[in-house]
């Protein structure tokens, strides 16, 4: 067996690296700084209680970006010198955020251990590459983000932190082989077990799902399916899910193979950035020659984020949580006794509260970061949530989960066409979202984002916006100056949540302007971004009169949309006359 020591190693803080809601997020050339990764790792140990470190099994894998495979070895070489027991490693580094949180509650080692947590290397849907973004995150026992009790701990250490201990003489693992290498140091054994990235994943899947209902209908030749990747992780449970488990044809998976850089791409499954599935499902700016699947869907980089679309037809992720909470007890068998509750985070279409309102369920509107609903969904309060962001999910784990959301959809498309997949017409994803708008009405919404905006300039345009809210008559006069088609504004705040489940109060989530007509205006500042600032401006408009829920989404938003512009003084501010992506 090979032994090991620890080395106990002189640092020096760096500044910045305070964890937003999904991590540390920087470009790779911050990360390869000597001790840059070595510091985060080690403040994050720290901050963790002793018995969570110390004897115990942590997963380590991402979405295998570029500086991924480096990160590995040394978040292994750490983990041996400050006493954890054995870390888990997907096959090749490779786990979806999704599957990781699933390993976290579902696994169980062959000698019977458990997962106490994990870090995962993933910087989401942004680029990857030795010149784009790479990012690092810490999970908890329940298999959900660090809540900010840890993350403001992790962060309070890095501005501290003087050592770090590592085991250099620990050899590289071979993470491209599955198996297990075992090793002893001063505290004892430590392991590394690289096992198969999907199985865990995939066995879930399957409880909740009803396989052989969506393999029928994947079968029906009128049936056609394209699904995305990205050159994402999510390729890899696409090829085993879709093609192996359900008999899709390989044919119909799109950049499936995973890639340090995403194949030069922008790995955000939205209408801009996914350029590929979005011209063959008929909604590019040229029209293709050949008639569009059925049914398509996209991931984002680790997978927890999805866009679904119909043939020549955009389904928003707002309407695509609440669809999915108005079908999921008759077509979802783990929902079948009923839902417990769902959720939403604030900036998301209030689509899903009209069917909470209608099914009489429990409802909760949260800031933005998975965590929040993780919460609700530890206490039983919440069955299904999802933001806006393309991120929709259920209390299975407890992050977001793209493929989930797939696999919800065509579970959907299943039961509304078990009756007639020998027959002439199928139903396909845009009835059932026009039967949803005859049914709940219409949320027109739409999402403005503004990249990489200096961040001064974007905290004086957000401290603008909350002067305006001073006074209502005022807000108002000013808004009948620029638009007088639009309805008054109600109430205007920043909004601030206080979690029912352990009392903690979350202060400036957004600038929300509340207009009488139920329209509403939110202005968020992002942390996802690794350089400058994202602006993003939500705006949205209700509509139940079924006779004019067929409007074009951006033509009924235009009076709201030159109000945002205008009265958040947009161009003056950013120096931007256009956002980077409309969605």
């Amino acid at each position: 067996m090979v032994m090991f020591t620890v080395t106990r190693k002189e640092t020096v803080p760096f500044d910045g690296q305070k964890p937003g809601t999904s991590g540390l997020r920087k470009k790779v050339s911050v990360f390869k700084q000597p001790n840059y990764l070595h510091n985060f790792v080690q403040s994050t140990f720290n901050a963790l209680p002793a018995d969570k470190v110390k004897g115990a099994t942590v997963v380590v894998s991402g979405d295998g970006r570029y500086f991924s495979k480096d990160a590995v070895q040394i978040i292994i070489k750490m983990a041996a010198a400050n006493g954890v027991r054995r870390v888990w490693v997907g096959q090749d580094s490779l786990l979806s955020t999704p599957a990781v949180s699933a390993v976290i509650r579902e696994r169980i080692g062959a000698d019977g251990s458990k997962a106490t947590g994990a870090f995962i290397l993933t910087a989401s849907h942004n680029p990857g590459g030795p010149h784009e973004d790479f990012g690092i995150k810490y999970n908890m026992e329940n298999g959900g983000p660090a809540p900010e009790v840890i993350t403001d701990k992790i962060y309070a250490n890095t501005r501290i932190l003087k050592e770090y201990f590592i085991a250099e003489d620990l050899p590289d693992v071979d993470i491209s082989v599955i198996g297990l290498s075992s090793f002893s140091g001063s505290e004892g054994p430590f392991d590394v077990d690289v096992f198969d990235s999907t199985t865990d994943y995939v066995k879930l899947m399957k409880s909740i799902f009803d396989f052989e209902s969506i393999q029928k209908l994947l079968s029906c030749p009128k049936f056609t399916f394209c699904y995305d990747a990205l050159h994402g992780v999510a390729g890899i449970y696409a090829k085993r899910i879709f093609v192996e488990e359900l008999g899709a044809n390989e044919s119909s998976l799109l950049n499936c193979t995973p890639k340090e850089d995403f194949g030069g791409g922008h790995p955000d499954p939205n209408l801009t950035y996914a350029k590929e599935l979005v011209a063959r499902m008929g909604l590019g700016k040229s029209s293709s020659q050949n008639e569009p699947p059925e049914f398509g869907a996209a991931a984002d980089g680790d997978a927890d984020r999805n866009m679904i679309l119909g043939k020549r037809f955009f389904v928003t992720p707002s309407d695509s949580v609440a669809i999915i909470a108005a079908n999921a007890v008759e077509a979802i068998p783990y929902f079948a006794s009923g839902l417990k509750g769902v959720a939403r985070s604030m900036p998301t279409s209030a689509a899903l509260d009209v069917v909470a309102k209608k099914l009489n369920l429990k409802f909760f509107e949260v800031p933005t970061g998975w965590k929040f609903f993780g919460n609700l969904m530890d206490a039983g309060l919440c069955s299904i949530c999802g933001e806006e962001s393309f991120g929709t999910g259920s209390d299975h784990i407890r992050e977001k989960d793209g493929i989930w959301a797939v696999l919800a959809w065509l579970s959907i498309l299943a039961f509304k066409n078990k009756a007639n997949l020998k027959g002439q017409k199928l139903v396909t994803v845009e009835d059932i979202v026009l039967g949803h708008w005859a049914s709940y009405g219409r949320h027109y919404y739409t999402r403005y984002d503004y990249e990489n905006v200096d961040a001064g300039a974007a905290k004086e345009l957000m401290a603008h916006l909350v002067n305006l809210q001073s006074s209502l008559p005022n807000l108002n006069k000013l808004i009948k100056e620029i638009r007088s088609d639009v309805s008054e504004v109600a109430q205007a705040d920043e909004f601030e949540y206080k979690d029912p489940v352990d009392g903690s109060v979350s202060k400036h989530q957004g600038i929300r302007y509340l207009f009488v007509d139920g329209s509403r205006l939110v202005f968020r500042l992002s942390g996802t971004g690794s350089e400058g600032a994202t602006i993003r401006v939500y705006i949205e408009q209700y509509e139940n009169d079924s006779s004019k829920t067929g409007r074009d989404s951006q033509e009924a938003l235009a009076p709201l949309v030159d109000i945002a512009i205008k009265l958040s003084k947009m161009k003056e501010f950013t120096g931007r006359s256009a956002p980077t992506v409309i969605t």
